[in-house]
């Protein structure tokens, strides 16, 4: 079983691997490490796993993607979500999974070849359980959503879980050491590549480092020299009290012409809205939250949620919370995965935007480019995809 502690003196020596960032990406990172034999160590600046950027999601996770990379890595961590308790080797852990969905929804008649392309994509690339739902279907499957929507996608084994329950299955589920309040401050490197990591709290002999800092993800990268092409993007949600009025039998709702969702949440809900406006921001613990962001999201949402109107009277301030964190950007909206070439020894898991959906995959994926089971150019997420030239886009919905 993991340990997560303050390490104490003489508790950084070595490691075969150390992972820089305790958030869900490095914290599966770390589980899929520690299962293929490494000692590992995880380094978190913060007092806790999974308490900067994890805990600011909406915790879902979707297959509905048209980049084959990510859909693969999307589908490879459903199953392990759905299996979670037997992969982790502890049968019954619960990390509380509501497969009730994603649904995709216009009211512009111009999208609906949009939709039934992406459908096609889906099915091209394994997920063939996404589904094309016509206006009639859209309203006999969810009464509460407005009548003016056209079409939609839906796939039922999408959903959403608990990120704190998948973050402390990962580490219980394996030998690594996890250590808070322990910030990476340097990383040596010598002849032969990485040597060291230099923290808070002493140094740690190592010929493997993990980024897998999310929004600081970039300034590991420059402890080594590397400009990584990564954008930090502040983005908010709200979660509102628990009422009679919303739905709780619902999917994840997303108007595709606003950009605004929702989900069902303990009584009560989750909404956010992608801005196309919010620029590119500077890493931070600390970030502010928008005092009319709940009312300007509650209008999106009602557009084709007309529901929220009758709820959205009646709410007061001790009713509504707002929170925010940081997606992290690629100029083709895929994450970072792989070697870098300049510094041998030195790994990528970072620049997500889908970090939570995608965590179990790719923990898994950098453990087999790291163990050398799965060979640079049969990855397509590598960094040098960009100046190779091999960048592939893509078409999936709500990625911005």
């Amino acid at each position: 079983m993991g340990t997560i502690d303050v390490p104490k003196e003489g508790d950084l020596r070595s490691a075969d691997v150390v992972v820089i960032g305790g958030g869900i990406v490095g914290v599966a990172t770390a589980f899929w490490l520690s299962r293929a034999g490494l000692d590992v160590v995880v380094l978190e600046m913060r007092d806790g796993l999974s308490t900067l950027t994890t805990t600011a999601s909406v915790e879902c996770f979707r297959a509905q993607f048209t980049e084959p990379a990510m859909a693969a890595l999307a589908r490879e961590s459903i199953q392990i979500f759905e299996n979670f308790g037997e992969v982790i080797g502890m049968p019954g852990y619960d990390i509380s999974i509501h497969q009730q969905g994603y649904l995709f929804m216009t009211d512009d008649p111009d999208m609906l070849g949009d939709l039934k392309e992406a459908v096609e994509e889906h099915h091209r690339l394994g997920v063939t359980d996404s589904e094309f739902l016509s206006d009639d279907e859209v309203r006999r499957q969810f009464p509460y959503i407005a009548p003016s929507v056209v079409g939609a996608t839906f796939r039922q084994r999408d959903g959403w879980l608990s990120t704190h329950e998948l973050t402390q299955g990962f580490a219980k589920g394996c030998d690594a050491r996890f250590f808070v309040e322990t910030k990476a401050t340097g990383i040596h490197v010598d002849g032969k590549g990485v040597s060291g990591v230099e923290t808070t709290r002493g140094t740690i002999q190592t010929r493997t480092v993990v980024d897998t800092a999310g929004p600081f993800a970039g300034e590991i990268g420059r402890l080594v020299g590397l400009d990584l092409p990564l954008e930090p993007v502040r983005r908010q949600k709200v979660f509102i009290a628990p009422s009679p009025k919303i739905p709780q039998e619902a999917p994840f709702c997303v108007d595709l012409v606003t950009n605004a969702y929702w989900r069902p949440e303990v009584g009560g809900a989750l909404l956010g809205w992608v801005d196309p406006d919010e620029p590119v921001s500077e890493p931070s613990e600390n970030l502010k939250v928008d005092w009319d962001f709940p009312a300007i999201v509650l209008d999106k949402a009602a557009r084709l949620s007309p529901f929220w109107e009758d709820v959205a009277p009646g709410l007061k301030k001790k009713d509504v919370m707002v929170s925010a964190g940081q997606y992290v950007y690629t100029s083709d909206d895929q994450p970072l995965i792989g070697s870098v070439r300049d510094v041998s020894g030195f790994y990528l898991n970072c620049g997500y935007w889908a970090g939570v959906m995608l965590s179990a995959g790719s923990g898994r994926m950098i453990t087999d480019l790291i163990m050398g089971n799965l060979a640079r150019t049969d990855n397509p997420l590598r960094l040098s995809r960009f100046e190779e030239g091999i960048v592939t886009q893509g078409k999936s919905f709500l990625r911005h």
